[in-house]
């Protein structure tokens, strides 16, 4: 099952309160931390961000040039509404068969995507990633994540979570590495709003 979408879980289907809900759980120091150490954009850098919700991580980054992809319409019409020119969006499940109309990219963003999804199906997200940059991009992704040393009121959120396939970080690794050599994978302990994140850099 990829994703729960009943009862209060499925308010967040709303752009806006999927939005504020993110920024009580510290969505904005850790967005800003992500973009600065792990992005490190730069003016012009060609951003593909796969799965890009209501495309929030976009008001954190310089002038670049910015696609984002979202089967949701309501998140697209959120983004197109919020950003306007500053980035292309389209409601659609990113294929294989759109990669020739696209450029090729620094950077693909897969941000709290990989676990709403299951094993063949994160892999083929991967390999469309791995397809769409360029030599020495990288794809980046981050996802909640179980871990022993998390407490209990980490385990608690990230097992409350919509997307129903929350892996700990051998899960993780082991998607990467069916397509990217020498994965780098660093599983994070958030502690203002107890949370564990996984976060992950391939480069092509």
């Amino acid at each position: 099952m990829p994703q729960t979408s009943q009862g209060v879980r499925g308010i967040l289907s709303n752009p806006f309160i999927y939005s504020f809900f993110q920024l009580l759980m510290g969505a904005h120091k850790l967005r800003q931390n992500f973009v600065e150490t792990l992005v490190k954009p730069f003016e012009g850098m060609k951003v593909l961000d796969v799965g890009c919700g209501p495309a929030d991580i976009l008001a954190y980054f310089p002038t670049v040039e910015y696609w984002g992809f979202d089967i949701s319409k309501a998140y697209i019409n959120q983004a197109q509404s919020r950003f306007c020119n500053r980035g292309r969006f389209q409601c659609k499940q990113l294929q294989h068969t759109d990669l020739p109309k696209l450029p090729a990219y620094d950077v693909v963003l897969a941000l709290g995507l990989l676990h709403h999804l299951d094993d063949s199906v994160a892999i083929e997200i991967m390999q469309i990633a791995s397809n769409a940059l360029k030599e020495g991009g990288r794809l980046l992704t981050i996802d909640p994540c179980l871990d022993p040393s998390q407490n209990r009121i980490a385990r608690f959120l990230v097992c409350k979570d919509r997307g129903r396939n929350v892996r700990d970080k051998d899960g993780y690794e082991s998607l990467a590495k069916t397509v990217f050599e020498s994965p780098r994978i660093e599983v994070r302990q958030q502690k203002w709003i107890p949370y564990t994140h996984c976060f992950i850099e391939c480069r092509k």
